[in-house]
């Protein structure tokens, strides 16, 4: 699939007050958006999950509940129906925007039914290490999603599907218990001795009948929905070659031109490398290091920009980069807290815009605000977003030499009438950067869009020209 210019947003944050809507918010917001360049949106977990109408996604109970049946409380689930999704997709299809659906297959929450069974306890510091003998536990792990009654699959899920769980209902201890004869998958991340086990009932991968039946239901989800692609929620706690062959059969069988991007969060560049290599470069992946090096760069001064892309997918791997400032997981009050400063949000999603790597995500909560936390919405986004549509081609020149002013210039094509732009960024002071932007340009004018330098400066013969900033801030320079 060709991404060039393409912009995802994710279309939702994690304190929506959406009032069970969303879907027809998307709907009714498609045109809008599509004009503004997007071409493709990330949309939240649309299965039903153990919060009912109040579950942003990730604590999934049934994937087969689109909001179509009374379970946990409620029929739609807190974005909406399932027809009103499928209508939804249907409306941005039309606008030429492609939806990516959020999957979170590593756990179940909210099971039906207790089992009793033999489980042992291991270390929260290092999951290898047991700390306990066997011991009998009543655990959450009988799946018959009654509300249901067998539509669309007969599968029931059991203690036998899962590896282990955090929660003993008989005494009441919260721990991790391991059950009797299962062992923690090898293909993921290290911490914690293994990583395999983040929440709820944790899925057990290396299980025959657990790859049927979700090699069934990706069938069924891709047909019955019309999605393009797939958000991979927490793929750095399952098996790495799972996955693998999950993406291969649906490209070979369902959908050649599925696309996806895994969510493998760790800011160290080697494991991402690891990652792409293991699953045979099938999967993109979200570039986490790029995200931790604009959070650092908006908390200190003395950051070195001309180091802004150093250790990230966006540089070494740019073809499997989707890039992003700031996500559901990363805003305030949530579990991997780290927001972009405000000052420095413009900044970065100019890098991650107005260059030629990667495939650019924007934020619903950078877009909109989030009310929760009374953020606003980042000021000139939606100029960013046209500029990337409109302006942002051709041959591009880097300038990431210095440790307080960096840039680029994009010298625009044929194709796009009036494109070429440079891009000027400061955490210090006001500033100046000679940058070539081409000779075509020669003794043309070129002007500050975002209106933070507001003289004009012209374009010499050998196509340079003197590009201002002002002080923590960034400029984008284009044609008069």
């Amino acid at each position: 699939m060709n991404k060039i210019n393409g912009t995802i947003m994710q279309y939702f944050e994690w304190y929506l007050n959406c009032e069970q809507n969303l879907w027809n918010k998307a709907r009714r917001d498609a045109e809008k958006l599509s004009e503004l360049g997007i071409t493709a949106l990330w949309l939240p977990p649309a299965f039903k999950g153990i919060g009912g109408k109040d579950e942003v996604g990730y604590g999934v109970y049934d994937l087969y509940d689109l909001g179509e049946f009374d379970q946990k409380g409620t029929i739609k689930t807190k974005y909406g129906s399932k027809d009103e999704y499928i209508e939804c997709i249907k409306a941005l299809k039309q606008v030429g925007i492609e939806t990516y659906a959020d999957i979170v297959l590593n756990h179940k929450m909210g099971a039906d039914m207790l089992q009793t069974i033999p489980a042992t306890k291991v270390d929260w510091g290092d999951h290898y290490k047991e700390v306990s003998g066997q011991e009998i536990v009543r655990v959450a792990t009988k799946f018959t999603f009654p509300g249901r009654k067998r539509k669309y699959s007969d599968f029931e899920w059991n203690w036998t599907h899962f590896h282990g769980i955090d929660y003993d209902d008989k005494s009441g201890e919260h721990a991790i218990f391991k059950f009797k004869d299962k062992k923690w998958d090898d293909a993921v991340d290290g911490e914690f001795g293994n990583f395999d086990y983040l929440m709820g009932a944790d899925i057990d991968f290396g299980n025959p009948e657990v790859i049927e039946e979700l090699d069934k239901w990706a069938k069924w989800y891709l047909e019955e929905t019309g999605v393009d692609g797939f958000r991979l929620d927490a793929i750095k706690h399952i098996n790495a070659g799972f996955y693998r062959d999950f993406i291969k059969k649906i490209t070979e069988k369902i959908k050649p031109d599925l696309f996806s991007v895994g969510e493998y969060w760790s800011g160290d560049i080697s494991k991402l490398h690891r990652y792409i290599e293991e699953t045979e470069g099938q999967i993109s992946l979200f570039d986490v290091p790029l995200h931790y090096n604009f959070y650092y760069a908006s908390l200190d001064d003395n950051y070195d920009l001309s180091k802004i892309l150093d250790h990230t997918l966006m540089k070494e791997n740019p073809a499997k980069a989707v890039t992003f400032v700031d996500n559901h997981d990363t805003q305030p009050g949530q579990s991997l807290q780290s927001f972009i400063n405000n000052w420095f949000k413009l900044p970065a999603y100019s890098i991650i815009l107005l260059r030629n790597e990667g495939y650019p995500c924007v934020f619903y909560g950078d877009m909109y605000g989030i009310p929760h936390d009374n953020v606003l919405a980042t000021e000139k986004l939606s100029l960013l977003l046209k500029l990337r549509k409109e302006k942002a081609y051709g041959n591009q020149t880097d300038y990431l030499d210095n440790l307080n002013y960096i840039g680029w210039t994009r010298e625009g094509d044929e194709e796009h009438s009036d494109s070429g732009l440079a891009v000027v960024i400061s955490n210090a002071g006001d500033g100046e950067k000679r940058m070539y932007i081409g000779k075509k340009f020669a003794g043309k004018s070129f002007v500050d869009i975002l209106g933070n330098c507001e003289d004009e400066i012209f374009i010499d013969d050998e196509g340079f020209g003197n590009f201002r900033v002002r002080g923590k801030s960034v400029s984008v320079w284009i044609l008069k």
